[in-house]
Parts: C-alpha cells; structure tokens; sequence
C-alpha cells in the first residue's frame, strides 16, 4: 500500500504564496534540494489539484531554458518523466505524462493507494490538501518553513469541518534557515 505525502513550503505566517499570488520566495538550497531528492526516490507519481498543475506545467517542461540552478536542472527531468494525476473538474488536457481526474475523490485516492508501488507526492496547494486531509487520505506532512513574512496570501489550510491530531515524527533545518517539520496523523 503507498502513502499519500504532502510536501508544501509555507512562509512563517502560515501562506503558500503571497497577497498578490507571489511564489518567488522559496530557497532551494543543496541541503533543502538532497532531501527533496531523497523524498523523490520514494514517489512513483506526483499529485496536483489544477492551480498549481497550471504553475509547475509552465515551468518544468522547459525549465533549463529559465534557470540554471542546481536544483532545477536536476528536478526538471525527473518531473517530466514522473507520471502526474491532476485532480480538477475544469481541466480539459495536460501534457508531460499527467492524467487529469475529475471523480470522486475519496475512492480515487484510496484507490491509487491501495496499488502496490512507490508512495504518492502530492506538490503544495491548500484546496486539495484540504480535502484530502478531512478524507483521513494524507499520511504524511512535510511542512517546509521559509524564513519569510508574507503579510497574506494563500493559507497554508483552508478551514477545516474537523479538528485532525498530528504527531511530530522529525524535524530538520536546512541552508537558507528553512525548517521542515514532518508530521503523521494520528
């Protein structure tokens, strides 16, 4: 059975981006970069809801010709051939080995889990980390705290129905002062 890991950078007041949508202030340093790495090695397929579907898709594909960062060069080809599922009722198409799936959620993801292979990533965002967290369907959080105040923007979590107890399993601190803190239900 795989496991459903959320992996999500959030500024230290809590947002995923800023009040204007900004996303330019995640640091990927090596230390931050190895352990992104070592958590790919596990994943066998990505998971998105559309928006940030629509932000990774116009960047990856061609991320050699934007940046010549570390990271970015050695993530881009590992996004590009990692088979994605988007979750979305208004996307139509999606390129780069990506189904869309606009179903039930609940049976669709413990579907997907229940398949023998490696474990499931599902890549930032708030609405569908959201419903899957009120599903019981996350096994794993990995909180990605940048030193940074945003002043708004997107929360991390949107309000949920239902309180959801998480244990503290690890902590780490990485280059660029960003701490992660991971976390398994309860």
């Amino acid at each position: 059975m795989s496991k459903l890991i959320y992996w999500v950078h959030t500024s230290v007041d809590g947002h995923i981006e800023g009040p204007n949508g900004e996303f330019d202030w995640p640091a990927m340093g090596p230390e931050l970069s190895a352990y992104g790495d070592e958590i790919n090695a596990r994943v066998g397929t990505f998971l998105y809801g559309r928006v940030v579907w629509e932000m990774m898709s116009g960047f990856w594909p061609q991320a050699e010709s934007i940046s010549d960062h570390p990271h970015d060069l050695k993530f881009a080809p590992i996004w590009r051939s990692t088979p994605k599922i988007v979750f979305s009722t208004t996307l139509e198409e999606a390129g780069w080995n990506t189904r869309i799936v606009s179903g039930n959620l609940a049976e669709e993801v413990a579907e997907l889990k229940r398949q023998p292979g490696k474990d499931l990533l599902l890549n930032g965002g708030s609405r569908l980390a959201g419903a899957l967290t009120e599903l019981g369907l996350i096994d794993e959080y990995h909180v990605m705290i940048h030193p940074v105040v945003l002043g708004g923007g997107r929360p991390l979590f949107l309000p949920q129905k239902e309180r959801v107890g998480l244990r503290l399993v690890e902590t780490q601190t990485f280059d660029a002062g960003v701490a992660l803190l991971r976390y398994e239900r309860d």
